[in-house]
């Protein structure tokens, strides 16, 4: 394993290379640790008004529990993409990912704070007992059918999908299996009620704006420059 990681990222596992990932861990656990007390915070706090989110198209969509998998799936889905990227040191990778990332984040979580949104998707009474819809109850039982506007999960998914797609580690396979994850997990959302039509279209808006920021201007590119110098200096 040590002789394949060094081949893979040509760094010797040694007292530099911790420290090196250390660096590039460093701004995505201060702002994943941030994001938890927040988003916290605006789960317990009850607001006087909250907007309810609902379109006619989620009438349509049946509540199918099978989805609470996929829907799952994306805790390890966007924490596997960052570590990927972070451990294989493709330094501007990894950054405009994590940026991307972390700017719908704040920006959803402004918008919950200032503009406190719910919705009534829901279903009262399950139509099935099963070991899926325990697992969907465990999920409505920790987390409150509001702050949705606009879906994380569907924005976290396409941000990865997007990072997957721009990264030269990944094949046409990799890149199939991811999209058929992020496709899945964004689904997933309106299948088991946890997000309104309205929460995915407008996370779907968000995400084109931010990856044209971050993918098609030169906003990064100083900052990742002298990240790649920093970390090339212990290289092989």
């Amino acid at each position: 394993m040590k002789k394949f990681y060094e081949k893979w990222t040509g760094r010797a596992v040694n007292r530099d290379l911790f420290r090196d990932l250390l660096t590039l861990a460093a701004p995505a656990l201060i702002y994943a640790a941030l994001y938890l007390v927040w988003f916290t915070a605006l789960e317990k706090h009850t607001f006087s008004h909250y907007s309810i989110i609902h379109t006619a198209v989620d009438d349509l969509i049946p509540f199918n529990e099978i989805f609470v998998i996929p829907y799952y799936a994306w805790f390890l889905y966007v924490v596997l993409a960052v570590a990927f990227f972070m451990f294989s040191f493709d330094v501007e990778d990894y950054y405009k990912c994590f940026f991307f990332l972390a700017s719908g984040m704040t920006v959803f979580l402004v918008v919950s704070t200032l503009f406190p949104n719910m919705h009534y998707l829901r279903p009262a009474v399950f139509p099935r007992d099963n070991v899926f819809t325990s697992l969907v109850g465990i999920i409505y039982s920790h987390d409150t059918a509001s702050n949705l506007w606009p879906s994380i999960h569907v924005y976290n998914s396409i941000g990865v999908m997007i990072a997957v797609h721009r990264s030269k580690r990944f094949g046409k396979a990799g890149k199939i299996v991811s999209d058929f994850i992020g496709i899945s997990i964004i689904l997933s959302t309106m299948f088991i009620k946890q997000h309104s039509v309205y929460d995915v279209i407008t996370a779907f808006i968000m995400a084109i704006i931010f990856y044209i920021i971050y993918y098609h201007t030169s906003i990064l590119e100083s900052f990742c420059g002298r990240q790649e110098e920093r970390v090339a200096v212990h290289y092989n």
